[in-house]
């Protein structure tokens, strides 16, 4: 049988027809993705003429769904099955490492 798994930004005691019964703990993900030198010469280029880096975008998308992925990975070892009040924080590491850290409460819901 495949549960439910909440995953909410906002930082509540209300979910639409559910209720939190147990906090469980802060948990967190985190993920460091490198950047290749042919994506860095592209971007620079990118940073010259104007417009998106869709391989930079990327490689962010990719780096949260791991983060999240992790943190959620973290709030079920704990027996919670939902996140709530979750943060996303980016940071380049050295000049071609990109770092997301996801985090959040996880918690106990009746009612999904």
């Amino acid at each position: 049988m495949n549960k439910q798994f909440i995953l909410s930004t906002t930082a509540t005691i209300n979910l639409k027809g559910a209720e939190i019964v147990e906090y469980c703990g802060i948990v967190s993900g985190e993920t460091v993705i490198g950047a290749n030198i042919v994506r860095d010469f592209f971007a620079g280029i990118r940073d010259i003429v104007g417009g998106r880096s869709g391989s930079y975008e990327e490689v962010l998308r990719e780096a949260k769904d791991t983060a999240i992925k992790e943190m959620q990975e973290h709030a079920q070892r704990l027996g919670a099955n939902g996140v709530i009040g979750i943060d996303l924080d980016y940071e380049t590491v050295g000049q071609s490492m990109l770092m997301v850290a996801a985090s959040g409460t996880a918690v106990k819901i009746e009612g999904i």
